[in-house]
């Protein structure tokens, strides 16, 4: 079993190009949940829902994110009404959004509507929700204390980082099928190539999470989300560099401490200074091929931990 903890777009091209070596009941992605929030009424999981989209292969490759062959009318329509249209929601997406809503309001669990729908999407790992439990990423900005999509696609991530805080985490339990699977012994467990702040910080900051994943004796193996100095997607690069550091996969390194046994950096970037084991790889995946390329380096990297 190999356990990958992912956030949305960059996370979910690790997990299809690991999903396509490893047989269906041999991965289990671990979701962040801690950007998800309340929006008109509606409870929307990006992270959750880039991961379902892309290993169903219908997320929009030309937006980078939300679902292919989309449409707008719903956003169109709010707008002429008056209503906040800073978040967009395409008309397909929206269905999923409402879907879950419905359920949650039932008395469902997060976890059981989002295995329920990616097995209707016919996806074949295990997508697990990090805890049934809400979390909410909130950040201290200069400009005060703000929600997470607020900040991240209301202000453009813009406002400076000083301090952030996972709001309910630490009443949260993590998802209890993966402690089950941590305490099966997996063959390794793999940070994808997500924010280290809040996109993989929300997972870790669940009590216990880090102890039973040093108690599974599993190698951990992270992929660096930052290339040159510069982050390919989103503001990695921002916070590092809001944080004190000089945004580089050493401070990828330095960030996770030593939870890390392996870290998987860009070829061609410095390795001077990181104490876990490197392994360099063409890190940035605009293919297909690109995908499969770098995790079977990462899984590589998984044996030669062991």
């Amino acid at each position: 079993m190999i356990i990958a903890l992912s956030g949305g777009v960059g996370g979910a091209k690790l997990a299809l190009g690991l999903a396509q070596l490893l047989p269906a009941e041999e991965l289990c992605i671990v979701a962040n949940t801690g950007d998800d929030f309340e929006h008109f009424g509606l409870t929307v999981c990006p992270d959750i829902d880039t991961l379902t989209y892309t290993l169903a292969g219908l997320d929009n490759r030309q937006l980078g994110w939300g679902r292919q062959d989309e449409s707008w009318a719903f956003m169109e329509t709010l707008g002429t009404l008056g209503g906040e249209d800073w978040f967009r929601l395409g008309d397909r997406d929206l269905a999923l959004h409402v879907l879950r809503s419905h359920r949650l309001r039932a008395g469902e669990s997060l976890s059981s509507i989002t295995d329920d729908i990616r097995a209707r999407l016919r996806i074949g790992p295990r997508i697990l929700p990090m805890s049934d439990d809400p979390v909410r990423t909130r950040l201290l900005t200069d400009e005060g204390w703000m929600d997470f999509q607020p900040w991240f696609v209301g202000r453009r991530a813009a406002p400076a980082v000083r301090r952030i805080d996972f709001t309910g985490a630490a009443a949260a339990r993590p998802q209890g099928a993966l402690l089950a699977a941590l305490a099966a012994r997996p063959r390794a467990v793999v940070i994808c190539p997500s924010n280290p702040f809040i996109s993989i910080g929300p997972i870790l900051a669940l009590p216990g999470l880090r102890d039973a994943i040093r108690a599974s004796g599993a190698p951990v193996i992270a992929v660096s989300p930052i290339i040159a100095g510069q982050a390919v997607k989103g503001p990695t690069a921002k916070m590092f560099a809001d944080a004190g550091a000089a945004p580089s996969a050493a401070a990828v390194a330095a960030h996770y401490g030593d939870l890390l046994d392996g870290l998987v950096l860009e070829d061609g970037d410095p390795t001077h200074g990181i104490a876990p084991r490197c392994f360099p790889a063409r890190t940035l995946m605009t293919t297909r091929e690109d995908k499969i390329a770098l995790a079977r380096i990462v899984l590589a990297a998984a044996e030669a931990l062991r």
